[in-house]
C-alpha cells in the first residue's frame, strides 16, 4: 500500500512524498485518513526537531509522520485485533499513549508509518495496547478531528482541583457554579474551552472570556451568545483588556464582593498575562496554564503569600488522556457539546507543510487538513469573496452562509466530491 505523507527530517525540515507502506504484521492496523487538524504542537515540534522530546532523535534517518488530530477508516485489521476491530470502522486516536516503556513516545511524533497528515498509515500494536484507538460513530471527518483537542479541554477541565476548608480532600474538576475566566481565549482552545464551560457536564455561574483582538471577540460572542449563555444558567462577559486600564480589577469588578475567580485559565505564554491571571485568583482559586511556552525558560511571578494563606495554587496539562478522549467523544456522540466554531480553515494535504511552519503568524482558529485533496489553506470566512471567481469556493460559501457561517457535514461532502484529488 502506497501512501502520501509529510513526513519530518529535521528543524523545518519538512516533505510531503509519496512512499511504500511495510505490510501490517498480525498486530497492526492499516488504515485510511480522511482529515487531520493542525495543532501549535506540531509547528513546535518542526521547529524544534530532534531536539523536542517526543521526536526520535534518527530522525533525519527514519523521518517521522507529522499530525496527530485525525480521523478516518479502518481497512484491515491484523489478528490480534480482530475480536476489538474490523474493517470499516471509523476511528480516532489519543496520541498520548503513557507507554512506560518509552512516555514521550506519540503517533504524529516519533512513529514512521502513523501520523495524521497521510493518505494512509500502519496503526502499531501499542496504540491498542493502550487502550488508544476509539472506533467513531459521527458521519462528519472533520468532527473526529476535533476530538483531539477538546479531550485536551476536557482534560484542562478535569486536571483543575479544589479544596475543603479544613480537609485536605482534593475536590477534582472546575468549581461547578463558579467563577471562571478564559484569558487570552477566543483562539481556537479557548473557544472549545466556552463551548465545554456552557455545555458541559459541570457549569461556572459566571464565565469571563478576554482577549485583544476586537474582531475575535466579536466573532466569539457572534457564536456563543450572551443568551445562550443565560439559557444555561451562565452569567457571560466578554472584554478587550486593550481597551481597559487596569485588567485585574476590571476583570475582579464582575464576581460578587471582588471575591475573584475559582477557575482561571491562560491561554497564551505571556507573563504579565500569567500574572494577572495569579491575581484575579479567589480564596482556593486554581489557575490553570494551558498554554505551553516555546521558551524553556519561560517564567512568571506567584504570590506565595496567597499560596499559603489563601490556598491559591497552579494546574496545568499538555493534552488529555484516554479518559478523556471517552468522555469527549460520548458528548460529541450524544450531541451536547459541538466543537465547530474552533475550525476557522481548510486546506488540503499540500497546503500542510507551509501552513504548520507559519503557523503562529496565521490568524484564526483551528486549520483542518483534507489528506485526500490538493487545496490551499483557506479561510472559511473567505469562501464568498473567493467565490467570485471560483465556482467551488462559490457553492462552499452558500452552504457555510446557511449554516451560521460555520463549516459543516455538507460542506465536507461537497468540498471530498468536488476537489481536485491529491497525486
Amino acid at each position: 500500500m502506497k501512501t502520501t505523507a509529510v513526513r519530518l527530517y529535521g528543524k523545518r525540515d519538512l516533505r510531503l512524498e509519496t512512499f511504500e507502506l511495510p505490510p501490517i504484521r498480525d498486530d497492526e492496523i492499516l488504515a485510511k485518513i480522511y482529515s487531520d487538524s493542525l495543532c501549535m504542537s506540531s509547528y513546535k515540534a518542526a521547529e524544534q526537531g530532534p531536539d523536542h522530546k517526543r521526536i526520535p532523535a534518527d530522525v533525519g534517518e527514519n523521518p517521522i509522520m507529522l499530525g496527530h488530530e485525525f480521523c478516518g477508516e479502518l481497512l484491515e485489521v491484523g489478528a490480534k485485533w480482530q475480536d476489538q476491530f474490523k474493517a470499516g470502522d471509523r476511528f480516532v486516536i489519543q496520541p498520548a499513549l503513557n507507554d512506560p516503556k518509552d512516555p514521550y513516545a506519540a503517533p504524529g511524533y516519533s512513529f514512521q508509518y502513523i501520523g495524521g497528515n497521510a493518505t494512509h498509515i500502519v496503526i502499531p500494536s501499542i496504540v491498542m495496547e493502550q487502550n488508544c484507538l476509539m472506533t467513531y460513530t459521527g458521519d462528519a471527518w472533520y468532527y473526529g478531528s476535533l476530538t483531539e483537542p477538546m479531550s485536551c479541554i476536557v482534560g484542562g477541565f478535569n486536571v483543575n482541583y479544589h479544596t475543603k476548608l479544613g480537609s485536605y480532600e482534593h475536590i477534582m474538576g472546575i468549581k461547578e457554579g463558579g467563577n471562571m475566566a478564559l484569558l487570552a481565549g477566543v483562539g481556537p482552545m479557548g473557544l472549545g474551552s466556552i463551548e465545554l464551560a456552557l455545555h458541559g457536564p459541570k457549569k461556572p455561574g459566571l464565565l469571563v472570556v478576554t482577549d485583544i483582538d476586537t474582531a475575535r471577540l466579536e466573532r466569539a460572542a457572534s457564536i456563543y451568545t450572551v443568551e445562550e449563555a443565560k439559557r444555561q444558567g451562565i452569567e457571560l462577559h466578554y472584554v478587550n483588556t486593550a481597551l481597559v486600564e487596569d485588567a485585574v480589577s476590571h476583570l475582579r469588578a464582575f464576581t460578587k464582593d471582588d471575591d475573584g475567580f475559582d477557575d482561571v485559565y491562560v491561554f497564551a505564554p505571556v507573563r504579565q498575562i500569567v500574572e494577572e491571571a495569579d491575581r484575579m485568583l479567589a480564596r482556593d482559586g486554581c489557575l490553570n496554564f494551558f498554554a505551553g511556552p516555546t521558551k524553556t525558560d519561560f517564567s512568571a511571578a506567584m504570590n506565595f503569600y496567597n499560596v499559603h494563606y489563601q490556598n491559591t495554587h497552579l494546574a496545568a496539562n499538555s493534552g488529555g488522556n484516554a479518559d478523556d478522549m471517552l468522555i469527549t467523544v460520548d458528548l460529541m456522540s450524544r450531541g451536547e457539546i459541538d466543537p465547530t466554531a474552533m475550525l476557522t480553515h481548510i486546506g488540503g494535504l499540500d497546503a500542510v507543510i507551509d501552513t504548520t511552519l507559519d503557523l503562529p503568524n496565521i490568524k484564526g482558529g483551528k486549520k483542518l487538513i483534507y489528506t485526500h485533496i490538493k487545496l490551499p489553506l483557506t479561510a472559511i470566512d473567505d469562501l464568498p469573496k473567493l467565490g467570485k471567481t471560483d465556482p467551488l469556493m462559490r457553492a462552499l460559501g452558500e452552504i457555510v452562509e446557511r449554516s451560521n457561517g460555520l463549516w459543516s457535514k455538507e460542506a465536507e461532502d461537497y468540498l471530498l466530491t468536488h476537489a481536485e484529488p491529491i497525486a
